[in-house]
């Protein structure tokens, strides 16, 4: 008996860290044989607890994954929804129609809670009683513990377990249980996307390749309101942030509506850059501005920066190289009522810091009293390019230089692969500037790009002694 559970337990820990549930039972027994040295028996006791009406169903007893689709799924490459259908056989209870209610509730832990299938079915035989389907993974051998036992014997009701067919169709499998029983074994199963309105934004691998038409269908069927699915299929373009894709299912329509921070935006997906993981990191930042300041938004794309700022007050200064960015955030500062607070530009962003926040600067600065809050941000979210264009900052004033309160705060952000990424992206910066930021600048890791990719946003106020070139006496 003990060599028995020992087996037992070591079947089950084999099948958790099995990938997929088609183990060939053949290959289970031989595990047991290792551990037993006495197969017949062994398998007689197996068999007698786990073999039912349908093949499939053998290992139910252990399987950790008992509602996976029907094995013959594996290496479809055209969605056939049909072919998913499969029979697993789940303990259930047969009680009166009348106390159904009660036995849900007393049973609420052993009872199936599976999302999509019924708790509760009727019974073909008995119009007057119920089957009350339970987790198999909960009453693994069929019969109810002591405690299950006594509080059915309460509501009288008979504690014998029977065994429901229960009938399994597409419609009620995962999309990640569907890709999982569709992929070769062993190989990685994607299903998350990034959701920009109703487009579903896959990056797939390689090896997903093949499969890229029924993955964007099974995540389209499996997620309400998504009616494209794109795949990537080239690294951003570092001139004008987007790229190729290719949609996968769906209807051929890449201009989207998008909500984020309670902030409105329309947007052609395939045209300009939106990520709709940077949603936090844009409030963060726009949390920094109060009533009165001055926003310069270098890479504005559609406005995720320069629209909120506005709203909060701020006067902006926003620009984007990509003419199709910039004719979307002219649409969008509209759309939100804030193009009279916005001033957009459709430049090279060395070419706005040298042209129209050099002049805006050179003129307000001046001006400004000791006592005056108001405070002067840049922002450079183009991760990939910006910390390079921070050389623009030497010498962009002449003559004396302002209140050391008043000098213009920078938010630039960088990726970096270094093992600290906190001190590599402020070792560029300082390069940049030809200056040292020790004590003066802070670092905040924005999201973890990919493995051992960093993103930051690096803030500090501008030296004095590099921002301004003091006239010859």
């Amino acid at each position: 008996l003990w060599r028995l559970g020992y087996c037992a337990r070591l079947l089950k820990t084999n099948h958790f860290r099995t990938a997929a549930s088609n183990t060939s039972f053949p290959a289970v027994w031989m595990l047991l044989a290792q551990h037993s040295g006495r197969v017949p028996g062994l398998f007689v006791v197996v068999k007698k607890n786990t073999l039912f009406t349908m093949p499939e169903t053998m290992e139910d007893k252990t399987n950790p994954e008992l509602y996976l689709p029907h094995p013959g799924v594996r290496g479809m490459t055209l969605l056939n929804r049909e072919a998913f259908k499969r029979t697993v056989v789940v303990p259930a209870l047969k009680v009166k129609k009348e106390i159904v209610h009660s036995v849900l509730k007393s049973l609420r832990q052993s009872v199936l809670q599976r999302p999509g299938l019924k708790r509760v079915v009727e019974d073909p035989e008995d119009e007057d009683s119920r089957f009350v389907l339970l987790d198999p993974h909960k009453v693994p051998e069929f019969s109810l513990g002591e405690s299950e036992q006594e509080v059915l014997k309460q509501l009288k009701v008979h504690p014998e377990v029977s065994r429901y067919q229960l009938e399994l169709s597409y419609e009620n499998f995962k999309s990640e249980e569907i890709l999982r029983a569709v992929l070769p074994e062993g190989q990685e199963v994607t299903s998350g996307f990034s959701r920009v309105g109703h487009i579903a934004h896959l990056n797939l691998r390689d090896h997903q390749l093949p499969y890229r038409h029924l993955i964007g269908q099974v995540i389209m069927d499996k997620n309400p309101g998504v009616t494209c699915v794109v795949n990537k299929t080239n690294i951003i373009d570092s001139t004008y942030r987007n790229f190729e894709m290719e949609v996968l299912a769906g209807e051929n329509n890449l201009v989207t509506k998008v909500k984020e921070n309670n902030i409105a935006y329309e947007l052609d997906f395939s045209k300009v850059y939106w990520n709709p993981r940077l949603s936090t990191e844009h409030g963060r930042v726009v949390q920094l501005l109060r009533a009165g300041d001055v926003l310069f938004d270098v890479f504005a794309g559609v406005g995720p920066f320069a629209i909120p700022a506005a709203k909060r007050k701020c006067r902006v200064f926003a620009n984007d190289l990509n003419p199709d960015s910039y004719t979307w955030l002219l649409h969008n500062c509209k759309l939100n009522k804030v193009d009279t607070k916005v001033k957009a530009f459709n430049m090279d962003g060395r070419d706005f810091l040298r042209g129209p926040v050099r002049e805006e600067l050179s003129k307000e600065l001046p001006l400004l009293r000791e006592e005056q809050k108001t405070a002067f941000h840049v922002v450079m979210n183009l991760p990939a390019l910006a910390v390079e264009f921070l050389d623009v900052f030497r010498h962009l004033l002449v003559g004396e230089p302002c209140s050391p309160a008043h000098l213009p705060t920078v938010h630039c952000y960088g990726f970096s692969k270094h093992s600290d990424p906190a001190r590599d992206i402020q070792e560029r910066a300082e390069a940049a500037l030809g200056t040292s930021l020790a004590g003066r600048c802070s670092a905040f890791l924005v999201r973890n790009v990919a493995p051992n990719k960093e993103m930051l946003c690096l803030s500090f106020q501008i030296p004095a002694d590099v921002l301004y070139k003091r006239p010859c006496p």
